[in-house]
């Protein structure tokens, strides 16, 4: 059984647990701290999309349509479906001659925004799928399809070579061979990839730093594209998520230039961890990745919250301010109809050092 992360207490009363697994290791798969089962396997989800974006670079996309900082995070963002996100993938659409009507991510419950959805339920308007988070996602395909000259209302099955391109990205910046991959059919209908957990944090390391990979790794072959997906989603965390009870736009924003963070469903979150001093210590620390997931699924968010923000303080990547700015996230609160705090989401769990190699 996962050990328990996080606690959810109600005047002292404990109501209900969250058990989970995680993980941080550096690039060569070096476990640096863990807590539960490195080994576990989780299906990667919107976690994959830093890694899918590469396939569009590859091919030439920034150069074929001016794509600029925005445009590149948003391939690998779960974002809410604001106004800017719609915008900036419209704007792509424009200069590549795509319809957005090409989209095929659907739009059930989206958008993620509680402020945009009341607003477009309020004017009687229907989000389409350009409000969905994965429509960035989509997008990247649909521009590498237009530059490739392939055909464009196919481009999300699974055997279209827009997604065999993509699939080949993610297999390179995992280190394996693309028919190894053990695939499944994500919420937006593409293609899913499963990996243990180890292997989820190995690869956010690589994010952290791809220049550091050596030419003699086969993941090198990645490396510059993916510098590119990292610098820009370090620009632009709104894009990467949204204005509004996003962690990962918080986080990235708590610790500008030091951290990417990507969440996926199912309470799954990756999180690249830039070289630079941590806190309690005076030596620069290298790159790392860190991946937390919560066994129940955690559909309150609270679980994944807690646990990632706590990680990320064991690890010395928040303290002072930083945490502070987090501290609705570390300690989500449920609130009477009054505003009292009538219960807490607390951490509770010990990220041990490990500093063995994995083979």
């Amino acid at each position: 059984m996962p050990p328990v992360l996080v606690r959810q207490l109600r005047n002292g009363i404990e109501e209900s647990l969250h058990r989970g697994d995680i993980v941080e290791a550096d690039a060569t798969g070096r476990i640096i701290r863990q807590l539960g089962d490195a080994e576990r396997l989780v299906t990667l989800r919107s976690t994959v999309k830093p890694f899918g974006a590469v396939a569009l670079i590859e091919a030439g996309g920034i150069e074929a349509f001016d794509l600029e900082a925005d445009e590149i995070a948003i391939l690998a963002a779960s974002h809410s479906g604001e106004d800017i996100h719609v915008r900036t993938i419209q704007a792509m659409f424009r200069r590549a001659g795509v319809s957005q009507t090409l989209l095929a991510c659907g739009s059930e419950d989206m958008p993620l925004d509680a402020l945009t959805f009341s607003r477009l339920a309020r004017d009687g308007e229907k989000a389409g799928p350009v409000r969905h988070m994965c429509s960035g996602q989509h997008a990247g395909s649909l521009l590498l399809s237009r530059l490739r000259d392939w055909d464009l209302e196919s481009y999300w099955q699974p055997d279209h070579p827009s997604q065999e391109a993509y699939r080949s990205a993610v297999a390179r910046a995992f280190g394996v061979a693309p028919e190894r991959l053990r695939t499944a059919i994500d919420g937006c209908g593409v293609q899913t990839y499963a990996f243990p957990l180890r292997q989820v944090a190995q690869a956010y390391a690589f994010l952290a730093d791809p220049d550091a990979m050596p030419s003699t790794d086969s993941r090198s072959s990645v490396a510059s594209s993916l510098a590119i997906v990292r610098d820009a989603m370090l620009a632009a965390p709104e894009i990467v998520g949204g204005r509004h009870d996003r962690l990962d736009t918080s986080l990235m924003k708590a610790v500008p230039g030091g951290l990417i963070s990507k969440a996926g469903m199912e309470a799954l979150r990756a999180m690249a961890i830039l070289p630079g001093a941590r806190a309690g210590t005076t030596v620069t620390s290298g790159p790392s990745g860190m991946a937390v997931k919560i066994e129940d699924g955690d559909g309150s968010d609270r679980g994944t919250w807690a646990a990632s923000v706590e990680a990320l303080r064991q690890a010395g990547v928040l303290d002072g301010q930083s945490l502070r700015v987090l501290a609705r996230y570390h300690r989500p609160a449920s609130l009477d109809p009054h505003g009292r705090v009538a219960a807490e989401a607390v951490p509770d769990f010990e990220l041990a050092p490990v500093g063995e190699l994995i083979g």
